[in-house]
């Protein structure tokens, strides 16, 4: 199985998860600017990273299993799991922090709490 291949399963399955995540995300500003600047800063790094490994000869690839097509050293294939983490870091961020039990406190009113106990406490005769 070639390389690509297996990048577009990923790809398809992230696709996938960020279509029944983006549902909520839709909802809050903000998300979609974050996934663009992350994962332009992301693919970017990819790049620049990947091309010195494979230039100092830290990693390499089997040649049949490559497309074929280049970014310097570095083939296209490795843009793949950075560019299904850039979708799927943040709308997976913005789902497991919006969802909090009925009723229980956020976490700024968790961290609030000790310091209101104590202001009452002091206000006591």
């Amino acid at each position: 199985m070639s390389y690509l291949v297996v990048d577009l399963v990923f790809l398809a399955l992230a696709a996938a998860l960020a279509a029944l995540l983006s549902r909520r995300a839709r909802r809050r500003p903000g998300t979609w600017a974050a996934v663009l600047a992350g994962g332009a800063v992301l693919l970017v790094l990819t790049a620049v990273f990947d091309n010195a490994i494979i230039v100092l000869g830290l990693y390499g690839y089997t040649p049949s299993a490559l497309s074929g097509l280049f970014l310097g050293a570095m083939p296209i294939e490795d843009f793949g799991y950075p560019l299904a983490a850039a979708v799927l870091v943040p709308l997976l961020w913005r789902a497991l922090t919006a969802r909090q039990a009925p009723g229980s406190a956020s976490p700024e009113d968790r961290r609030r709490a000790p310091r209101a106990r104590a202001l009452r406490t002091e206000e006591r005769p």
